[in-house]
């Protein structure tokens, strides 16, 4: 009897401890004081502490310094975080550190950034320099619609050469070691100060679907960036629908042609929860026939998109070109009415 109760005893003890690695895994444990782990494409937050707490963002600043500077070959900054290379970019660009750090609290303040203000392009420690989890998520997910920027962030080194001295060539490495060690990896920045501890901005891409981490003051922020990608990506699915490219016929009527080419006005991406994706419905909305004149770009009709019975999207099917209405010459007769119907 005692046998019986202690194999009872211990089967739900296990199914009780499989059901905890189960939730641990879901939601994983993070030693960061702050953390967001944010997805760009639908604006969602996935999972966070602390998001919107102040702190110290280290060298992560530099992320708006190479946005602002990209023009100007801002490579040394972003691959093995240099000061010189930030405070020379910005003197370059403003005249002055202190016009910089205007220049981007501005486009802080464009992008949303709403508890961030920058003192110096470094990120160098100063009371007023500050940032947060979510607001540098914001920051990542623009930086990653600039394509040159997404480009140099992915690379694990970059090989620049100078025109003084002449033929002198420098290979940065990315300090980003989870291009190395994640394969989904994207891009991201490093950064560190005693004061700040270890802080990490980055961003990865699954099947459709992006996802931004940032850690602040974490002392295993490589392992935690895995953790919650590997959690994230669990969560979300991706459906993309290619609308630009779609072109539907549509009689015209009194055009100088008989049809009107429609047109999506824009691709369509949309990132659901679970595996809903494949639950996503698209039914086109267009007349049978339309008048003339169309102008180009004109909305004619619209592609929605629905799951679970409601609209979660909507795009229009636009003009492809211009038709003019087409002018019937008038007979003799015809002319003779009008002459006695006007007069």
């Amino acid at each position: 009897m005692m046998k019986k109760l202690l194999a009872v005893v211990l089967s739900v003890f296990f199914a009780f401890a499989c059901f905890l690695r189960v939730t641990a895994a879901d939601k994983p444990s993070v030693s960061a004081t702050a953390f967001v782990l944010y997805c760009p494409d639908n604006g969602k937050i996935i999972l966070s502490k602390n998001e919107n707490k102040r702190m110290k963002p280290a060298s992560t600043t530099k992320l708006m310094t190479t946005l602002l500077t990209l023009e100007e070959a801002a490579v040394g900054m972003m691959m093995s975080s240099g000061n010189d290379a930030a405070n020379a970019a910005a003197v370059s660009i403003s005249g002055s550190i202190k016009k910089f750090a205007n220049l981007m609290n501005a486009r802080a303040s464009e992008i949303g950034m709403e508890n961030t203000h920058f003192v110096t392009p470094s990120g160098l420690d100063d009371d007023k320099h500050y940032s947060t989890a979510y607001d540098l998520a914001l920051l990542m997910a623009q930086c990653l619609e600039n394509e040159a920027f997404a480009d140099l962030t992915s690379q694990k080194s970059v090989a620049v050469s100078f025109e003084e001295p002449n033929n002198k060539k420098i290979t940065y490495a990315n300090h980003n070691r989870l291009l190395s060690m994640y394969s989904d990896c994207i891009g991201g920045k490093t950064g560190y100060t005693e004061a700040a501890g270890r802080c990490l901005v980055s961003a990865a891409k699954r099947d459709g679907v992006t996802l931004i981490c940032v850690t602040l003051d974490d002392k295993n922020d490589w392992q935690d960036h895995i953790n919650l990608y590997d959690h994230g990506f669990s969560q979300l699915s991706s459906y993309e629908s290619p609308d630009s490219s779609l072109c539907i016929e549509v009689p015209c009527v009194g055009g100088e042609s008989d049809v009107a080419a429609v047109m999506g006005e824009s691709d369509v991406k949309l990132v659901v929860d679970g595996d809903k994706a494949k639950d996503i419905k698209r039914k086109i909305y267009l007349d049978n026939f339309v008048y003339a004149p169309v102008i180009s770009g004109e909305a004619l009709g619209r592609i929605d998109y629905t799951l679970d019975g409601k609209v979660i999207r909507s795009t229009s099917l636009v003009a492809v070109e211009d038709i003019a209405f087409h002018k019937i010459e008038k007979s003799l007769w015809d002319k003779i009415k009008d002459l006695f119907t006007n007069g």
